[in-house]
């Protein structure tokens, strides 16, 4: 296909935009129960000569489903003086990373795409929109604000507008003159803002290089249509703008081999870069129109170990201990390097904190290695680092909240929609030792829930501090997560209105608060407290430092609107969480908050003066007798055994398939691609030693494994889950059918095993091995009615009967493939 020489244009359709604008509204917020699966907000800002525009945004994950009116990401509409509805801005569509959706897996690349391919170099900035209304005002963006803002003193869309105005004046043009062209064209023109005096991020820009880099001219239209490469850059020269570095390819295997030659270094053209946005034509199948479409090809890392060292050192230069939980040796040695700067320099660190000189200490401890981040990054995934992207389970929700903030119907919701655990600190019904007791509640319920939210207002320091370090010691590799009602002193009355309104609503519907039988001067006294006792959270700070995410809510909008945004951060940063579910649609959302709202506590405490906690707990049982044992602290019981197993790394398990399945024919490989596509290829992976139901057959290892597993427990620290021992795991074949696929493996590990008899201590050896006719470990299952233990009986068929025309696959691992084996024993529910 050849370029493109003229510009592209379509003028707008009035009433398709009004058909768009009334497609939206009717997706916006709680109007969406009876309207389809996406959901949409909505954002009115007023311009400086007094009109408005509207900025609409959907969540991330909303963007992968079919059928929406748009797949703009960045959309701002508005009335012409005319009084017509008219696009203003209009972004790019969604675009997402190679692998990231199945549209972007490279076999649909290859199939569904056609060339020329346009790689351009992904700037270091942030995106900004610039376009032209009917009164001939310019108007500039960022993805969904417009110009000034209340809480920073220079706005990224502010800083644009800046940077409009001085390249428009190196070419004797104005900003009327670029509304007016931009308008003509109906077009919007996208940029990456990239300067270091205004905002450093991980690239550096001299003075020479910063200002606005023109990646793209869109038309501002529902559907995407984007000019071509070298159309952009003719306008940028025509505009006195900067032109981004784009390489020209026809041919998409060519593509790949550049992208993955330039990934080894993360550098082009001798200059650091985050990644590529490749821009093209594709359909959805042989029948379809070609459209424009943009993916892109993003180098995750070192830029993410870049942000965490600037991260550290900030904070160490504030005098607070640095917080980090990946990339931890090269971390602590760059921070030791750094220190080492600012005692020889005394400038420097104030430099730093007003974000200059960050880059320059970067490249110097690494020179001072001899190394790049590229490698850095390289040795550490040989060694097996594990980003928050990879975490499936181990994370606790905190709420840092004040009474009628709406915490308990969130957490209700979560469980509704994706079966977590909950635990309400009113129903530890011990006085003695409540924090602790809701600790261990908590940590228990991690054994057999990946998320586990832990509900009780934790609006002060110290009961976060009690939270945090009480679960670490059972749990050492726990994340936090708050989620944070923000309370600004200057907005009380808002949320004093918002939360009274909701507690004396409800009456007795709650376990703390029965406003329906107890004086509204009381209850408001109560609330007040909280009030005034509560300390937001600062993560430069203990106990704060230790959340790995911090989640801001509004306490004065409707729990649907802040269950939204929760999933959505949630989503964005552990992805693993929903890997192998279905992300809620808006009914479902609201479906979850209506019966979290209908939800009925069956225990309740009453805070107020006098009190009778006990008494008014009686008389809500009918056998006073039951409900004084209930009362009474129940101690823990260790879940029973489910069975003993061999952990090895998701990461390497995946790698590994990935690379067998590269190159074979598509035959080969269609078992394999129809797990990744259907997402059934298990999140962890094991070798079963021995499971309970098999435990009566083998009772004397089940007894041995049994016995360990005791020994070990006593020195665990309370942790039930802990490492027996290491076993190497050899990894020979892959084997499959239409239902199943696993890996034959060989095992090589054993423990010591000390019990105590009549005449002393005597040890005796255990070797780790399966009880199974064939030691394996699965891969995945067709559907969800398919076990795991079907693996079983695929490999009995593979020994009696081999691989080829019976319809069972085989591909042997190249090379002497052995990984480190984490021994455990894995419970079941208590």
């Amino acid at each position: 296909m050849a370029h493109r020489e003229t510009a592209p244009y379509t003028a707008q359709n009035p009433r398709e935009i009004t058909q768009l604008i009334h497609s939206l509204e009717g997706h916006k917020g709680n109007k969406s129960k009876n309207s389809g699966g996406f959901s949409v907000r909505k954002h009115t800002f007023e311009l400086p000569n007094g009109r408005t525009v509207d900025s609409w945004k959907m969540s991330d994950w909303d963007y992968k489903k079919a059928n929406l009116p748009t797949y703009a990401r960045g959309l701002f509409t508005y009335k012409t003086l005319a009084g017509n509805d008219e696009i203003a801005v209009r972004g790019y569509d969604k675009f997402f990373n190679h692998g990231e959706v199945r549209k972007t897996e490279w076999r649909n690349v290859e199939q569904n795409t056609r060339g020329p391919y346009e790689l351009s170099v992904k700037e270091n900035g942030c995106i900004i929109f610039v376009a032209g209304l009917d009164d001939g005002t310019l108007l500039v963006c960022s993805k969904h604000s417009t110009g000034a803002r209340a809480d920073v003193e220079l706005s990224h869309a502010m800083a644009g507008e800046r940077w409009v105005e001085r390249h428009l004046a190196t070419v004797g043009r104005t900003k009327s003159d670029l509304a007016r062209r931009l308008r003509d064209m109906n077009a919007t023109l996208v940029a990456e803002l990239c300067d270091d005096d205004f905002e450093e991020h991980v690239l550096a820009y001299s003075k020479e290089e910063a200002g606005l880099y023109i990646h793209g001219i869109n038309l501002n239209l529902p559907e995407f249509a984007t000019y071509p490469g070298h159309l952009v850059d003719k306008f940028a020269d025509e505009w006195g703008m900067k032109k981004v570095i784009y390489v020209m390819e026809d041919d998409i295997t060519k593509v790949k081999k550049f992208l993955d030659t330039v990934a080894e270094t993360g550098n082009y053209n001798g200059r650091d870069t985050e990644g590529f946005v490749i821009r093209c034509q594709a359909r959805e199948n042989e029948h379809s129109p070609w459209v424009d479409w943009f993916f892109k090809y993003k180098f995750e890392e070192p830029y993410l170990m870049y942000r965490q060292w600037r991260e550290c050192t900030k904070a160490i230069i504030g005098g607070k201990p640095p917080r980090y939980k990946k990339h931890v040796n090269i971390t602590k040695e760059y921070l030791d390097f750094a220190r080492q700067k600012f005692v020889k320099n005394q400038g420097l660190a104030k430099k730093y904190n007003q974000n200059h000189g960050i880059i320059r200490l970067r490249e110097e401890f690494l020179a001072s290695r001899g190394t790049t981040g590229a490698d850095i990054i390289r040795q550490e995934m040989e060694g097996g680092d594990v980003d928050s992207k990879d975490v499936v389970r181990n994370v606790v929700l905190v709420p840092i909240a004040t009474i009628g903030c709406g915490k308990t119907t969130i957490a209700l919701a979560l469980v509704k929609l994706f079966g977590w655990g909950h635990f309400q600190n009113d129903n530890v019904k011990t006085k003695k030792g409540r924090g602790q007791v809701f600790a261990d509640t908590i940590s228990s319920l991690l054994v057999t829930n990946p998320v586990v939210f832990a509900d009780r207002n934790n609006h002060q320091k110290r009961e976060r501090d009690q939270l945090i370090n009480d679960i670490s010691k059972t749990m050492p590799n726990v994340r936090f997560v708050a989620i944070h009602y923000v309370h600004d002193r200057a907005n009380f009355e808002p949320i004093r209105a918002a939360t009274r309104a909701r507690v004396l609503s409800r009456g007795d519907n709650h376990q703390t608060i029965q406003a329906g039988s107890k004086d509204q001067g009381e209850i408001i006294e109560i609330m007040e407290g909280f009030m005034h006792r509560f300390q937001p959270v600062d993560t430069s700070d203990a106990p704060d430092d230790h959340f790995d995410l911090v989640i801001d809510i509004d306490p004065t909008i409707e729990s649907r609107e802040n269950l939204e945004v929760v999933i959505e951060k949630l989503h964005s940063t552990y992805p693993g969480l929903f890997r192998d579910r279905e992300m809620p649609t808006p009914s479902d959302l609201d479906a979850a908050v209506q019966w979290a709202m209908e939800y009925q506590p069956d225990f309740k405490m009453d805070l107020s003066r006098g009190g009778n906690n006990r008494g008014q707990n009686q008389n809500q049982n009918q056998n006073q007798n039951t409900n004084k044992r209930q009362n009474e602290p129940k101690p823990k019981k260790q879940p029973k055994m489910e069975y003993f197993g061999i952990r090895v790394q998701a990461p390497r398990i995946n790698s590994i398939l990935e690379a067998m399945f590269r190159d074979q024919d598509a035959q080969t490989a269609k078992f394999f691609r129809h797990l990744q596509n259907g997402r059934r290829i298990q999140a962890e992976f094991h070798v079963t030693l021995i499971h309970r139901a098999s435990a009566s057959q083998h009772q004397q290892y089940w007894e041995k494994l049994n016995a360990l597993h005791g020994g070990v427990m006593q020195q665990a620290n309370g942790n039930w889950e802990p490492e027996l021992g290491k076993c190497g795991v050899h990894l020979e074949r892959v084997i499959w059918d239409e239902r199943i696929m696993c890996f034959v493996v060989r095992l090589n590990g054993a423990a010591t095993l000390t019990a105590s008899n009549e005449t002393g201590k005597a040890t005796e050896e255990v070797n780790f091995e399966t009880v199974n006719a064939v030691a394996h470990i699965t891969v995945g299952t067709a559907d969800q009615s398919i076990k795991p233990k079907e693996s079983n009986d695929l490999l009995q068929r593979w020994l009696n009967e081999g691989s080829g025309p019976n319809g069972i696959g085989e591909l042997a691992v190249k090379g002497n493939l052995v990984l480190e084996g984490s021994v455990r024993g894995v419970l079941g529910r208590s």
